[in-house]
């Protein structure tokens, strides 16, 4: 008080002390410290237990021993000098207990979905009857009990299934099917409204944590094929705005004038869904307009405003993969849970524009949710799944591992929250026209462009390829749809394998599921811009360059290629074999000497793929295979690809998965090109001998 301070100046005082985390130790050890922190006041803990205790337990195991061996009433002051659990009577155990399950049922109440017995959540109740009546655990506990069982009789009944997480059942649409509105037919605003009100719905039903990496990279197995449903709805809704995009510029029967007004109109949709903070819708738009169906028609492009494609260029600079998705994510951490958007364009009219409905939305009074694009937090997790063991020194479980993962899963959890925010009407007409939109397939598309326009462009020069591990990474998302055959069926390259646009899986040389590429059905030309799932074949991740402006010039920068079969450069042009390779429409010809790829044998070189057998299944990484390749030499060089060049590859062998139940080993000195089975995908372990 005797400091004399200017009034606006404030001090700051802190205070340094020491937190208690545990960095590792048993499955009893650690829910033992669920009653520990909570009587430590250290509820963050519990949180990141609850979220990620699947990657290491059941709930089956935790809740056996935190009801049979901690909460036994009858023996608790045993278990409290024989535990070092700092309570002093029953009741303070009991009250601790009760609060611990009860954060259990509000946070993951998804954990105890059993049908049709639900053995966990009866033993539960039981418990709670016998120990601790009428709390508020067992009311919660026999409500969800109750909400459980009623979906199991919809189900049955064919009426309603939890799921799918359909959007029908937020509200009923009652219009014609035979009424046909064209697209033309919506304002924009409109259009990136429904957009999110469809987004937002979806991913607050996201359950987080299906996210980590040790559940999401193995979801195809056969086990876990009842998982993740609520990020697989996420991803076809992401996949059914791509493929909206595309149709309606592609399948409208119209002048090269109004088509190009059509791409406009989305432009500005993309606009609107930005100030919405709509970043999945949004990313899928632009994924769209680029995809090469779309991005080769130059003489429509020619026809689309100057401010509209730089508009375009601003919101694909969003999504730019450089420095690990840095703008992606300086963006969520600034908008994540503000009140409306911050928008900063150099274009003009975008300017006028985004000012206009800023104010509009402040005068209203309206606050903005925020819908990421889920990529991000998926390729973080499977990221720090890939980096992190599960398990340290003395067979202990990793629960430093498990807090980095928490903070990510924190992330989901306030942007989920932050979606409460919406007040968003849903509109009849436009949800009914969205889902009768028929797909096209993505020959069809190829098909209906080249009709549009059939005269490549010969003069253009081929966008840059950017290589990042996260993008590389990304394959790692695959579609619902992409669950395969039980054995391992060859992936035939298609003539051109053309970078596309829906979530999509990767075929380049980082990380990737072993299992998805087995299972993955045969590759084909994608149809528009690449981000983590497809529904069909296989993908890379790259960004495919900046538009340029189409006037007065038509546009010098199509979508490129990438190489396949049949398909190889003209001279001139050359790339390493561990590089990607992309030229432009008019450099396709036919060659002698064409380039390895992945699952065919081309005169004397292949790619393979090769996994570690270490039990995760969700790393594999791409060799180059030549006709001179002994077994020994692959070992070698595949452990070194997967950091493994402390231990002795004598100690490996190397085997090519054929099914599910069957491998064939190859010997020391094998010629692997020869020896190889070529009727099935070229998917290798790499695994320690018997």
């Amino acid at each position: 008080e005797g400091d004399k301070l200017p009034p606006e100046h404030t001090v700051s005082q802190y205070e340094t002390c020491k937190v208690r985390t545990i960095k590792a130790g048993t499955v009893e050890k650690l829910v033992e410290n669920l009653l520990t922190a909570f009587g430590d006041n250290d509820f963050t803990y519990i949180s990141i237990f609850f979220s990620t205790y699947r990657a290491f337990s059941s709930t089956k195991e935790v809740l056996e021993l935190l009801l049979d061996r901690f909460g036994n009433l009858e023996n608790s002051i045993c278990e409290e000098i024989q535990n070092g659990i700092s309570f002093e009577s029953k009741r303070e155990l009991r009250f601790a207990i009760a609060s611990i399950l009860r954060a259990w049922l509000d946070q993951c109440s998804e954990d105890f979905r059993e049908p049709p017995s639900y053995p966990c959540l009866l033993k539960l109740l039981d418990y709670l009857k016998k120990n601790i009546p009428g709390s508020d655990p067992e009311k919660k506990a026999q409500s969800l009990l109750e909400q459980f069982q009623n979906q199991e009789m919809e189900i049955n009944d064919g009426l309603h299934n939890p799921f799918l997480c359909n959007l029908s059942d937020e509200e009923e649409l009652e219009i014609n099917s035979a009424e046909e509105l064209e697209f033309s037919f919506f304002q924009d605003s409109l259009v990136a409204e429904q957009l999110t009100y469809m987004d937002a719905t979806l991913f607050k039903k996201v359950e987080s944590h299906y996210c980590l990496g040790s559940i999401w990279s193995r979801r195809e197995k056969e086990e876990n094929r009842h998982l993740v449903p609520t990020i697989k709805a996420t991803i076809s809704q992401f996949n059914a705005v791509t493929k909206c995009v595309i149709r309606t510029i592609l399948k409208t029967k119209v002048k090269m004038q109004q088509r190009a007004k059509i791409i406009e109109k989305w432009i500005h949709v993309a606009q609107e869904c930005r100030l919405l903070k709509n970043f999945s819708s949004l990313r899928a738009v632009v994924s769209a307009l680029k995809s090469y169906s779309i991005y080769r028609l130059k003489k429509t492009w020619a026809y689309v405003s100057k401010d509209a494609v730089l508009m375009l260029e601003e919101l694909s600079g969003i999504f730019s993969d450089s420095d690990n998705h840095l703008t992606s994510r300086e963006l969520l951490m600034k908008e994540g849970t503000s009140k409306f958007a911050n928008l900063d364009s150099s274009v003009k009219e975008n300017q006028k524009r985004t000012q206009r409905r800023l104010q509009l939305q402040k005068d209203m009074g309206v606050m903005q949710g925020t819908v990421p694009y889920l990529g991000i937090f998926l390729t973080d997790l499977i990221m720090l799944d890939s980096a992190h063991q599960d398990y340290i020194e003395g067979g202990l479980i990793n629960f430093e591992k498990r807090r980095k993962e928490f903070e990510v899963i924190a992330q989901i959890k306030l942007l989920q929250s932050a979606c409460n925010s919406y007040c968003i009407t849903p509109d009849p007409r436009f949800l009914q026209w969205f889902r009768q939109q028929q797909h096209l397939t993505d020959e069809e598309s190829y098909s209906l462009s080249y009709e549009l326009e059939s005269v490549p462009d010969n003069s253009t020069t081929p966008p840059k390829s950017r290589k990042s591990m996260v993008k590389r990474i990304s394959l790692l998302f695959l579609s619902s749809e992409m669950a395969g055959h039980s054995t391992p069926i060859r992936e035939q390259p298609a003539k051109l394998s053309v970078r596309g646009g829906s979530f999509e899986e990767s075929t380049d040389s980082s990380s990737v599921s072993s299992e998805e590429a087995s299972s993955s059905p045969r590759s084909s030309e994608s149809s528009s811009k690449p981000l983590f799932f497809k529904d069909e074949g296989s993908v890379d991740t790259t960004d495919s360059g900046s538009i340029p402006a189409p006037a007065p010039s038509p546009i010098s920068t199509p979508k490129a290629l990438h190489l396949s079969s049949r398909a190889s450069v003209s001279k001139g042009k050359s790339c390493s074999p561990k590089e990607e390779c992309f030229v432009g429409p008019g450099d396709i010809m036919a060659s002698k000497s064409p380039l390895p790829v992945y699952n065919e044998q081309r005169e004397d070189a292949c790619i393979i793929r090769v996994s570690v057998n270490d039990s995760k299944g969700n790393m594999y990484k791409s060799l180059l295979l030549t006709c001179q390749d002994k077994t020994h030499a692959v070992i070698r060089r595949a452990m070194q690809k997967h950091n493994l060049d402390a231990e002795a590859a004598d100690d490996y062998e190397l085997v090519q998965v054929i099914s599910k139940a069957k491998v064939l080993a190859l010997p020391w000195n094998a010629n692997v090109f020869y020896a190889m089975n070529t009727r099935v995908n070229f998917d290798f372990i790499l695994r320690k001998k018997a």
